[in-house]
């Protein structure tokens, strides 16, 4: 069992959040429920949980300024936000996990089973990035958080060639000649670059930096060749978006 916390300001949100990890994830054992930051740090202290849901916005104390309370973080974190562009584009950059309100229970399993199958708590360095970002001490998005196995890498974007998906996991080719495979969905990694306009999705199974393409090869999607002499297909229903951009 995964012992867990929910932190929110809005009943609604508490109630909501709980019923649907009782119908969806019953793998998550939820042992309190705080309606404040105060009141959440005093669970963490008696629960030693192993995840916490925590809410964004916050009277008094956001869910931000709670973490840099701590000294050291030893439990996994989903963010739970209304839609909050800078707040959403910090967490991506971290490479920490965050759900969007109303939570969607699709999205929900998904951030569970990651919670499951991660072999190491997030990174002091993760939560410390994040913060940054947050207090604006870092204002160039320049390089992405790609988690790994054993933690993360920061790749700067621009050094990415393209991306391929393989099932929940992403390959990164990079122009070094080296690979690099993120634990994230394909989408996670489009939402992710999406601050890099010279990346487009070109097929279900393909993301592209747009300057790396040398050719493209005419056909019923065609196929464009990278930098690195790789060859990855256009799919019929990507290829107009994708003539646009030439």
């Amino acid at each position: 069992m995964i012992k867990a916390i929910i932190i929110d300001d809005e009943a609604h949100c508490l109630d909501t959040l709980c019923l649907q990890l009782e119908e969806f994830c019953p793998e998550v054992n939820v042992l309190e429920r705080c309606r404040s930051a105060k009141a959440g740090l005093a669970a963490i202290e008696k629960n030693k949980p192993d995840l916490v849901f925590l809410d964004i916005e916050m009277p008094a104390m956001n869910g931000f300024e709670m973490l840099e309370q701590f000294s050291e973080i030893s439990f996994a974190v989903i963010f739970t936000t209304s839609y909050d562009q800078y707040a959403i584009k910090a967490i991506r950059f971290s490479a920490l996990d965050y759900l969007l309100k109303p939570v969607d229970p699709a999205e929900l399993i998904i951030a569970v089973k990651k919670v499951q199958e991660q072999r190491h708590l997030p990174m002091a360095e993760q939560f410390q990035l994040l913060l940054k970002q947050v207090h604006g001490k870092s204002t160039h998005f320049n390089k992405i958080a790609v988690p790994t196995s054993d933690g993360f890498e920061l790749i700067p974007a621009d050094q990415v060639i393209y991306c391929e998906a393989s099932d929940n996991y992403t390959f990164l080719f990079l122009k070094n000649k080296s690979k690099s495979i993120a634990c994230r969905t394909l989408k996670e990694m489009e939402e992710q670059l999406q601050d890099f306009p010279f990346f487009v999705r070109v097929h279900h199974s393909y993301l592209v930096n747009l300057n790396e393409v040398t050719k493209y090869v005419r056909g019923e999607g065609g196929y464009l060749v990278m930098s690195d002499g790789s060859s990855v297909n256009v799919s019929r229903s990507r290829k107009e978006s994708l003539m646009k951009w030439f």
